[in-house]
């Protein structure tokens, strides 16, 4: 049998992380809800927080952190949430509803539209 990623991990390591929880705080955090920090890591931080912050200076979604931490989804959620608690990072979901002050102006889109059919 192939070992996989996270099959690799200590389950030990991982209870470390999470502090032994198994959710996450925040239920509305997917695998492409996008994270963005918003804050420098402070001293004393826990380095998986500490290394969010820094690949999270672009918006980065959860399932990317996830590879680039090497770290279930899961516990990738808990370290997150953790981060949204503390308001070091925020979250938000690509396809999330916008204001009706950020929808783009009726005029310019029958515009397109036009364009579109000339084309």
């Amino acid at each position: 049998m192939v070992r996989g990623a996270v099959d690799s991990e200590e389950p030990d390591r991982l209870y470390t992380l999470t502090g032994g929880r198994s959710r996450a705080e925040e239920p509305d955090l997917d695998l492409v809800t996008l994270i963005v920090s918003g804050a420098d890591p402070l001293p004393g931080m826990q380095s998986e927080h500490v290394k969010i912050l820094r690949i999270c200076r672009y918006p980065t979604a959860v399932v990317e952190l996830a590879a680039e931490l090497d770290l279930p989804v899961s516990v990738v959620k808990i370290l997150v949430s953790d981060l949204l608690v503390e308001g070091q990072v925020s979250a938000r979901h690509p396809s999330a509803p916008r204001a009706s002050t950020e929808l783009p102006d009726a005029a310019f889109l029958k515009k397109v539209l036009v364009g579109l059919h000339n084309l």
